[in-house]
């Protein structure tokens, strides 16, 4: 499933860009060096559906200004309702890829308006106005008019050269499309999908709450960004900013607000730098076509005639399968799951010898998604937030902070154990807790399963 869904990743990029910028040969490199780029994202986790839907959203939102066609706006509303019940995590990004395309248009809107002058303009009027019921006003009536005259030809004047510098702008492209108004009761009736779920009002609190909780705050990929230590970051934004510094390359404006709100997402947190680099790149074709274009005569239209050839088609297709085995074959011969990072025979030991019925385990975060497949109760998961007091309603219990603090040795093992009433506890060998008990010859704790990476303690006397 993970490759099916991989290959429809890579699939859909390749022709939203292509759609999109009009060009299939930039398109399909920057599809590669985004899947490479994209490699340690692309794991058995609904966020391998949404990046497809967040691709396809960007299609939606650009063709609906296009054309305003209702089929489009069908397909917006959509991908709203599938996140709402599939990934309700990440269901307000939706409504984040239609912030560029608005602020847009409002400023557009703004800049059209030339206020200060038009505020002097109906401040004339109201004293020709005013003037004009009065006797013996005549000849000042008449010099406002010509002040009028002058005011409201100098605003033409503005406008007639503010049209002509949109047309052909320095290096920000700013478009006023009026169907963004349209795109707008859309993304009203993408917001409304939210109530389409079994999870109630999850979809409109579950980002609050998150927020509220300590949970971003002691997992990795909610951190913020070291720049230095993500190479495919640092490259990506060097290529941008080159384009646009140092070639004759226009951005439009809603691209410019795409490229820096993602770009702040991902420093402010590390796991935004995949939505960084999957839009993001959609934005970084555009500007690769436009420089080409400027910089040469016939544009790509020699390179896009190669492309379109069957044999290079086809030559292409087998490049790509022989690299894709390249690289996946040191790993054809390892297990389906890692028993290094997961406890696969420690869970097998479980299964066979301990009654679940009565059982409560403590169990590290890593691996509590794995004992659960494998249909073992687990104290924590990977679905962190679940487990803070926010969403399990029970404010008396943070059984996140009480696994980060007992996990670090900030409070004594054996009180968490009391609190939760825990009888059996695995653990990874190299834990502090594990090396405090075998240092310690812990009389509480009987071993009864230990292998290369795990170990399986029984808390004695449970009860006392």
């Amino acid at each position: 499933m993970t490759c099916a869904l991989s290959v429809i990743l890579g699939v859909s990029l390749f022709w939203v860009n292509s759609k999109l910028t009009k060009n299939k040969s930039i398109s399909f490199v920057v599809t590669v060096a985004v899947l490479y780029a994209m490699q340690s994202y692309i794991a058995a986790r609904a966020q391998l559906v949404t990046f497809i839907l967040f691709v396809w959203e960007i299609y939606f939102i650009e063709k609906f200004l296009e054309n305003k066609k209702f089929g489009y706006a069908i397909g917006l509303v959509l991908i709203s309702l599938l996140i709402a019940n599939l990934h309700v995590a990440v269901w307000p990004f939706i409504f984040v890829l239609f912030l560029p395309y608005i602020a847009e248009y409002f400023i557009a809107v703004i800049a059209d308006r030339i206020i200060y002058k038009k505020s002097k303009v109906r401040t004339l009027k109201f004293k020709i106005k005013r003037l004009s019921k009065k006797d013996g006003k005549e000849e000042k009536v008449q010099e406002l008019n010509k002040k009028l005259q002058e005011l409201e030809s100098k605003i033409s004047k503005i406008k007639i050269k503010r049209e002509e510098d949109n047309k052909n702008p320095y290096k920000i492209k700013i478009k006023r499309n009026e169907n963004v108004k349209w795109l707008i009761l859309v993304m009203v009736i993408c917001v409304l999908m939210g109530f389409i779920t079994p999870l109630k009002d999850t979809p409109f609190t579950y980002l609050y709450k998150t927020m509220q909780g300590n949970t971003t705050q002691n997992i990795s990929e909610h951190l913020p960004m070291t720049l230095i230590n993500n190479t495919n970051a640092m490259c990506a934004l060097v290529l941008v900013l080159a384009i646009l510094i140092f070639t004759k390359a226009k951005i439009r404006l809603s691209d410019l607000f795409m490229v820096g709100g993602l770009c702040y997402l991902m420093l402010s947190t590390r796991r935004q730098f995949s939505m960084f680099v999957l839009i993001g790149s959609i934005v970084l074709t555009r500007l690769i076509v436009d420089m080409i274009n400027r910089y040469t005569k016939d544009g790509m239209k020699q390179a896009e005639s190669v492309v379109k050839n069957i044999g290079v088609a086809i030559s292409l297709t087998v490049l790509m399968l022989l690299w894709s085995y390249y690289y996946i074959k040191p790993k054809l011969d390892d297990q389906y799951v890692d028993s290094s990072s997961y406890p696969v025979a420690a869970c097998d030991y479980i299964l066979e010898n301990i009654d679940l019925e009565n059982a409560r385990f403590y169990n590290e975060y890593n691996y509590g998604s794995y004992m659960l497949f494998r249909g073992i109760p687990v104290f924590i998961d990977s679905r962190a937030d679940l487990y803070a007091p926010e969403f399990s309603g029970n404010k008396d219990e943070d059984i996140f902070s009480d696994f980060i603090n007992t996990s670090s040795i900030g409070v004594f093992y054996e009180d968490t154990f009391k609190k939760y009433d825990i009888t059996h506890i695995i653990c990874n060998k190299s834990s502090k807790m594990n090396m405090i008990i075998t240092k310690t010859n812990d009389t509480r704790y009987k071993e009864l399963y230990s292998d290369d990476h795990f170990v399986i303690y029984e808390r004695l006397n449970v009860n006392e």
